[in-house]
This record gives structure tokens, sequence and C-alpha cells, in this order.
């Protein structure tokens, strides 16, 4: 399914920590050096047991989770003898992935109990409460994770995303507009944790339009147009709209717009 027609809103998952370590099987073993000038007969070596690599259980938990096993990855890190903030954020992140909120939120207010200036744990408590539609409680948390980190493109997103959910479309927008001049690509998916598309048609069409504006800022059309057809489908804006709003125009002329354009005033005009 692609990810235009899942909706998925960033993200938070901001600037959140990494989720997978690489480590390797076995360490190589080093060759002895012989110091005797006649060479050994076969099979007079003796065999050397190469040492295996034991990993622990927040590192187990880290490959579970980057192979999306996630219940597997809680219990391997509950066995992790650490109490650390990174690890109940690394089981927030998992929990999170299997939308069991209350525990997320559970894990994640640990961590920050913790580490009270990790703002990538704000940002994910943050994407917590937006999904619960607690959205003054989401804004709180990436305000101060911005107090923090103030230069975070994912943040920014994440904080205009739930300020369009609240209709403060312009100050949503702003924010947005931080999102792009900090990274250009920020509109584009990643692995992070991010915003849920709200659920009302008429959010969702504001999101889309919005969503579209960054993209064509940050030159990614076929992406924009994507936003632009369901923003149309969601009656947020009509075709005669977007042909005057000056953002979109540098799509005048595209054939994939153009098209659109047509079928959605054949649509509205049978």
């Amino acid at each position: 399914m692609s990810e235009f027609k899942q909706c998925r809103w960033l993200t938070a998952f901001a600037a959140v920590a990494a989720m997978v370590t690489v480590f390797s099987g076995a360490f190589a073993q080093a060759p002895t050096q012989s110091t005797s000038q006649t060479p050994a007969p076969i099979g007079t070596q003796p065999s050397v047991a190469t040492p295996q690599f034991e990993p622990s259980p927040e590192q187990l938990g880290d490959s579970l989770t980057a192979h999306q096993r996630y219940q597997a990855a809680i219990e391997a890190y509950q066995k992790s003898p650490g109490n650390s903030a990174e690890l109940w954020n690394k089981m927030g992140i998992a929990y999170q992935m299997m939308f069991n909120l209350e525990n997320a939120e559970r894990c994640y207010k640990k961590s920050v109990k913790l580490d009270p200036k990790n703002a990538a744990v704000l940002n994910n408590l943050g994407t917590v409460y937006d999904s619960l539609k607690n959205y003054s409680s989401a804004e709180r948390m990436y305000r101060k994770a911005l107090k923090i980190d103030a230069q975070s493109a994912l943040i920014h997103k994440n904080l205009g995303t739930d300020l369009l959910a609240q209709h403060r479309y312009k100050q949503g927008w702003a924010d947005y507009q931080v999102a792009l001049a900090l990274d250009p690509r920020i509109f584009q998916d990643s692995g992070n944790l991010h915003v849920d598309n709200p659920a009302s048609v008429e959010d969702r069409g504001a999101m889309n339009y919005y969503m579209a504006r960054g993209c064509v800022r940050a030159g990614q059309n076929d992406r924009a147009i994507e936003y632009l057809r369901m923003a149309l489908n969601e009656g947020f804006t009509s075709p005669k709209k977007l042909v005057a709003d000056s953002d979109f125009a540098s799509l005048r002329g595209v054939p994939a717009f153009e098209q659109m354009l047509a079928a959605q005033i054949n649509q509205r005009n049978p």
C-alpha cells in the first residue's frame, strides 16, 4: 500500500533514539606465527575454538526491533540489568509500534523522569498524545523538545502537524517551513515515529494540502500532486483555488497536475 494512502504523518518520531545495533557473530581469530623453521605436517596443529559473541539483552532487543519483532524485543529489554532513559525509550518505541499507547506513554514518562533533557523522548511522548488526540499536551511536549534541540526538523514538522490538527493553519505552516529550511527532505517518508493522520476528513484535507505545499517547496512535485489529490478528494480545496494559489505555480503545465485538475473538474461537473 502506498505511503500516501496510508497517510502516516510526521514525527514525531523526532530525532528518536536509534533502534538498531549491528554486531558481528564472532570475533576473528588472529593467526599464530610459528617460531620453527620446519613446516609443520598437516594435522599436527591444535585446533583453536573461536570465541562466540554473546549479545546483551539490550543488544538482542535492538536486533529484534530492527526485524519488527516488537513483543520479543520488549521481553529482551525487560531482562536488561540497566535502568537507563535510553532503555525505557526503546521499550516505548516498541510498544508504540504495536499501537499499545498506554504502555508506550508509561515507558516514555519513565525515560523522561530519568533524563528530562532528552528531546527525542519528549518528541516521542508528544506523538503518543497526538495519537490520543490530546493535541495541547502534544504541543507542550514538542515545544519542550525544541527548547533542547531547536534544530530538529522532525520536531518542527511534528509540531506543525499538531497545530494543523488544532486548525491553527498559519502557525502549522510556519513550523513546516522551518522544518523544510532545516531539512529539505523532511517530507519524505522515514523510519521515525510520526504523528498519525487525524480522524476528521476536514483535518486530513488540511494536512494533505499543507504537506503538498511543503513538498513543492522541496522540489518533490510527484509527492505534492498526490497530497493535493487527497486534499481535493477530502474537500479541503478546489481545482479553481489550486490554479489561483501561487504556491503551486510551478506545477502548472506538469502533465500529472493538469490531468488531476481535469479529472476533478469532470467529477464535479458531470
